[in-house]
């Protein structure tokens, strides 16, 4: 798999995004005026409870799925995890055709 071997640019951001896209729900960003109150500045709320799995780990496993290589495909996807990043590990490569090996502990 890819490693990172420098900061993310703003180009490096959109460019995953437009990659991720198909695969992701685009997820709302709510504001709530009294919490806003209580904490003394202006709050956002990224839903991603709304995200394909219930949560961010889609984003980040669809966009591992996407940058291996075609031999890496070939062997497959494989985590260790009994919550959301398994169920997004297990999507991402179902819609990618690619197999995967869930180890739930």
């Amino acid at each position: 798999m890819n490693q990172l071997h420098h900061l993310p640019t703003a180009a490096d951001i959109r460019a995953t995004h437009e990659a991720i896209r198909p695969m992701i729900h685009r997820t709302p960003v709510l504001t709530c005026r009294s919490i806003d109150d209580m904490a003394g500045a202006r709050l956002f709320f990224k839903c991603e409870n709304f995200q394909k799995v219930g949560a961010f780990k889609m984003r980040g496993a669809s966009s591992a799925a996407l940058r291996l290589s075609d031999k890496e495909k070939e062997r497959g996807l494989a985590t260790h995890s009994s919550g959301n990043h398994a169920q997004a590990v297990a999507l991402s490569a179902r819609l990618l055709g690619i197999p995967a090996y869930i180890v739930m502990p």
